[in-house]
């Protein structure tokens, strides 16, 4: 396992922000241009993943809001063409389109993404892995700080078809490597990576807390 404050991953990987949902709590806003720390929640994920991963993808259901961006972007634009809206499908469409044998898959919604919790993830993984994710204080993991081989993919397929979007569901038919509780909170104590902007008043929280860190 390489050092925790390396930025090379010891495997080749690609990086998927999903930005496939609704967001019917927040009246449909694109959350990934939402401002939060004085940028857009997209711009501060692509700055904490940019030299650690061969590519960025920015997974979208309704592209129409990033086309306009694309040009000289340091992310490519993948469309989320199944019928469904979730979650599995913004997965099964980072790892269908993507050009690593692994990716990382975060919301577009989480600004607070930790450099060091990714460091861990990359530091556990291994060629042979299928899922790497973090498992929290609570025993619940977090499939949306996780990286998933392509090898998922026909499992992920088979669970679409019949209708299941529980992301955890396909977990018994490939090799999960979870991260260890006491390393996540070494790398991220606070469980900042793990906010998110489903609502006005999380957006409002997340605003607080990013001014919070840069004045500190």
């Amino acid at each position: 396992m390489r050092s925790a404050d390396s930025n090379t991953p010891p495997l080749p990987c690609t990086a998927a922000i999903l930005a496939g949902g609704a967001a019917k709590r927040m009246g449909g806003a694109t959350k990934a241009l939402l401002e939060v720390g004085g940028r857009t929640i997209l711009d501060t994920l692509v700055a904490t993943l940019s030299g650690r991963f061969a590519e960025i993808l920015l997974v979208a259901k309704e592209p129409e809001a990033f086309q306009a961006m694309q040009a000289g972007a340091p992310w490519r634009l993948v469309l989320d063409a199944c019928p469904a809206r979730s979650s599995l499908t913004g997965i099964r469409t980072a790892l269908a389109q993507a050009r690593t044998e692994h990716v990382f898959i975060t919301a577009c919604d989480t600004p607070l993404l930790r450099p060091a919790l990714l460091s861990a993830l990359l530091g556990h993984l291994r060629p042979e892995d299928d899922v790497v994710l973090p498992i929290k204080p609570d025993g619940y993991f977090e499939p949306l700080c996780a990286l998933y081989s392509r090898r998922c993919l026909p499992h992920i397929e088979a669970q679409l078809e019949r209708e299941d979007y529980k992301i955890i569901r396909f977990f018994d038919k490939v090799r999960v490597s979870p991260l260890p509780v006491e390393t996540l909170l070494q790398a991220d104590p606070d469980l900042l990576t793990f906010r998110n902007a489903n609502t006005p008043e999380e957006l409002e929280l997340l605003r607080q807390t990013a001014r919070t860190i840069l004045s500190a």
